[in-house]
C-alpha cells in the first residue's frame, strides 16, 4: 500500500493515499457531495459543462449532456452498483459510475473529461464559488 501514514489526536493511523496539505490537518470537505479527491481534507472538485459554464449537479444534469453528445446509457446486469454509458457498439469508451451522485469522485470526472475534450473540465470549487 502506497500513501502516508498519519495518527489522529486518538492514536488511530489513517492510510492517505494522495497526500495534500489539506489532507494532514484531517480536516471535512466544506462541500459534500460535490466530489471530492481521495484523501480527506482534500479541495472538492466539481464537473463543469464547459459550453454553457454550469456545474454539473447531478447524475439527470449529466445523463442529458451526455446523450447530446452521443453517449447511451448501458444496462449491465453484472454491474447493478454501476451507472454506465457507452460511446456506441464499436466503441471500447465506456464511462463507469457510482450509483449515488454522492459517491461520484473525481477520478470518474476525469475520467468524463478525457473521453470529451473541449466539453466537460474539472474545477476546484472555490474557483467555481460564483457558479453556484
Amino acid at each position: 500500500m502506497s500513501g502516508v501514514w498519519i495518527f489522529d489526536k486518538k492514536g488511530v493511523a489513517h492510510l492517505i493515499k494522495n497526500p495534500t496539505r489539506e489532507s494532514f490537518e484531517l480536516k471535512q470537505p466544506t462541500y459534500p457531495g460535490t466530489g471530492t479527491a481521495t484523501a480527506p481534507g482534500a479541495r472538492p472538485r466539481v464537473l463543469v459543462y464547459l459550453p454553457k459554464n454550469e456545474i454539473i449537479s447531478s447524475y439527470e444534469e449529466l445523463e442529458k449532456r451526455l446523450i447530446e453528445l452521443g453517449w447511451t446509457r448501458f444496462k449491465n446486469p453484472m454491474k447493478s452498483d454501476l451507472l454506465q454509458f457507452h460511446k456506441s457498439d464499436d466503441s471500447a469508451h465506456l464511462i463507469s459510475l457510482p450509483k449515488s451522485f454522492t459517491n461520484f469522485k473525481s477520478h470518474q470526472m476525469y475520467d468524463i473529461v478525457v473521453k470529451n475534450p473541449s466539453i466537460f473540465e474539472v474545477r476546484d470549487i472555490k474557483v467555481c464559488d460564483h457558479l453556484i
